[in-house]
């Protein structure tokens, strides 16, 4: 038998029960940064060190933390559904959870590439100091998506929606664009689930969307019960 393709669009709230900053505070500001200052390439190329300290910060943190039991029972799931996790996540918690299938929206902390070749990337845990080059002599920047930036592996997220046969949506507000949109893609007939402890307005999807109003490790198993008795 066949096993049903179960989409999951994950964002901030699940890692931050592992520990990871938000980084942003009430005023928008990323640890007293301006976010176009740290996550734009108008700001990279104003002052690209800066940048690098942002983010050798933000990897120095995801190696310390772990991932929570959320990350666990999704991976879990892949025992009996096609799990494919879509996350605008930049961590790893995901994979190092045991899920298989991890499309990253956002690009990925642990990568760097280069600034001359985009197809260069290379798994990088350290610190990236100005200089840090590719073979071509390109300056190597975060593998991140940022603010202004085109998001590469969108088409691939819509078309893996397209085909769900049960959505799950936790931790984010789908407030961020074009992520946010992916609800738009999936099946009328596929039924979506909501968890997060604030949730956001759900307009325009025909499906009938349930609100688990839970954290990511509390909602996750209410969740898990919910599919035993599809």
């Amino acid at each position: 038998m066949q096993k049903k393709k179960l989409i999951v669009l994950t964002g901030a709230g699940i890692s931050a029960e592992s520990g990871i900053n938000t980084f942003r505070d009430a005023n928008g500001l990323w640890e007293g940064h301006d976010i176009m200052e740290v996550a734009s390439p108008v700001g990279w190329h104003k002052n690209p060190e800066i940048v690098l300290d942002f983010y050798n910060k933000r990897r120095k943190q995801l190696l310390e933390v772990k991932p929570n039991s959320a990350h666990y029972a999704l991976a879990e799931l892949e025992n009996e559904f096609e799990v494919q996790i879509i996350t605008q996540n930049v961590d790893d918690l995901h994979e190092r959870a045991g899920s298989t299938t991890v499309l990253h929206l956002h690009g990925e902390l642990l990568k760097v590439r280069s600034t001359l070749d985009e197809n260069y990337i290379l798994d990088w845990e350290k610190d990236v100091a100005l200089g840090d080059c590719c073979p071509k002599n390109g300056q190597l920047r975060p593998h991140i998506v940022w603010f202004g930036e085109a998001v590469p592996a969108m088409e691939d997220a819509i078309e893996i929606t397209q085909n769900a046969d049960i959505v799950v949506v936790i931790g984010t507000s789908l407030q961020v664009y074009p992520a946010a949109g992916l609800m738009h893609y999936t099946p009328s007939h596929s039924p979506i689930y909501y968890i997060d402890p604030k949730p956001a307005d759900v307009y325009g999807i025909s499906n009938k969307v349930e609100i688990i109003p839970a954290t990511a490790t509390l909602g996750v198993p209410v969740f898990i019960e919910k599919l035993k008795n599809l």
